[in-house]
């Protein structure tokens, strides 16, 4: 007998009916003879309506009301899917990530999964039971309940899946994974296959169909991963390792993020232990960095830029300030309407040339670019949202994405 974790979005549970009938999958694949795992997110935009109400209250909520707060989403849709199965003659039982054992460390409202005490949860499928999970939450050393990030119920199936050794599928609102986002490119292709690194690379990068913690925890664990649409009649694209014919293209996928500031700092000392110190600010708030660029010393001082999620901002701004009481040349600068255009392919480690053919197509469509950075599969760029169609069309026409 097969165990399953399916994990259901905010957009597949988001009225009562698509609960009702996505019970009635569960109950066919459960008839099936498989134990069936379900992780629910909260229903359709739960969570940022939620988000909002603490941000009407305040700029900058206590990260532990707002894992609280947040928390609560995953717990109705969980709770009426239990009830949807039970009515329909499952025997169900729904389960809140702390009631199921799941611990995490980190800070609030960014948490990772340390363990899953997994014995719960295979006592209830030994009595026949369909276990639902609350998604994106977890419970920390000091018991308090904790949040995985925007994203986080992936994080917890996959986690689920490798502790269970079960089969792993995510339902969305689309049908698998495409070489770019169809809502901002309807011409592009969907992908059968698309190996760990690549998806990782993808998800960090802004593709918002998978949590990059999850691609990362499913390479680790080995765990193929299905993405397919929620209605379960399309085939999907499987996420696995990596295969001898995933370096045929150069490019696989292009992805966008609007979701990322720019920090620019200026008149900073070309003093390692000072940009340590400003950094290391930083990232004793967990704020993550990502694209970074300095410029050569000139008279001794550097600007440097940086990429961070918009989320951050207004904290990252409030570090920043102490700088200037510090540094009597420091100032900086941002700017919160950007985007980062990311492609991603296996092929770049063995195909030359993609970084300049990507610049050429820039410059042909007149888009200039503030950063860029690379790794051995991915380019990102930092350009204008106002140049984002223009990008994706032509790159996308290139690369027969």
């Amino acid at each position: 007998m097969a165990v399953i974790v399916q994990k259901y979005g905010g957009s597949s549970l988001e009225t009562i009916e698509k609960i009702k009938n996505i019970a009635e999958r569960i109950i066919k694949r459960k008839s099936e003879g498989n134990d069936m795992v379900i992780v629910v997110s909260a229903m359709g935009q739960t969570t940022d309506h939620l988000i909002k109400m603490a941000h009407d209250i305040s700029p900058d909520p206590d990260k532990r009301e707002l894992d609280v707060l947040m928390s609560t989403g995953e717990q109705v849709s969980m709770s009426l899917l239990s009830i949807a199965l039970n009515h329909f003659g499952a025997d169900a039982v729904s389960f809140t990530g702390q009631q199921i054992g799941i611990k995490t460390n980190g800070s609030h409202t960014k948490s990772k999964i340390a363990d899953i005490n997994e014995e719960k949860i295979r006592e209830e499928l030994k009595k026949g039971k369909i276990v639902i999970v609350a998604g994106f939450q977890g419970i920390n050393n000091l018991n308090e309940i904790t949040t995985l990030g925007r994203g986080g119920s992936d994080t917890t199936a996959v986690a689920l899946a490798a502790k269970l050794r079960a089969q792993c599928e995510i339902y969305t609102d689309v049908d698998g994974i495409y070489t770019i986002d169809p809502r901002l490119y309807p011409r592009a292709r969907k992908l059968d296959f698309i190996s760990f690194d690549e998806m990782l690379e993808m998800a960090s990068s802004g593709a918002s169909v998978m949590h990059s913690r999850s691609i990362e925890l499913a390479e680790k664990y080995k765990v193929p991963v299905l993405v397919a649409l929620n209605t379960g009649d399309i085939p999907g694209t499987i996420i696995k390792e990596m295969d001898n014919t995933m370096e045929n293209t150069a490019i696989t996928g292009l992805a966008i993020n609007n979701d990322e500031a720019i920090i620019t700092l200026n008149g900073v000392p070309h003093d390692i232990k000072i940009i340590a110190e400003i950094f290391q600010s930083i990232a004793n708030k967990d704020i993550n960095i990502d694209m970074i660029s300095q410029t050569f010393p000139v008279n001794k001082l550097v600007s440097i830029s940086f990429t961070l999620p918009k989320a951050d901002l207004h904290q990252a701004s409030s570090i920043l300030d102490s700088f200037k009481e510090k540094i009597f040349t420091f100032s900086y600068e941002t700017c919160d309407n950007i985007t980062k255009l990311s492609v991603v392919g296996l092929g770049m480690n063995t195909q030359s040339g993609v970084a300049a053919k990507v610049f050429n197509l820039l410059a042909e469509n007149d888009i200039p670019v503030s950063i860029v950075t690379t790794s051995e599969i991915k380019i990102s760029y930092i350009i204008s949202p106002e140049d984002q169609k223009k990008a994706i069309e032509a790159i996308a026409k290139e690369f027969d994405l």
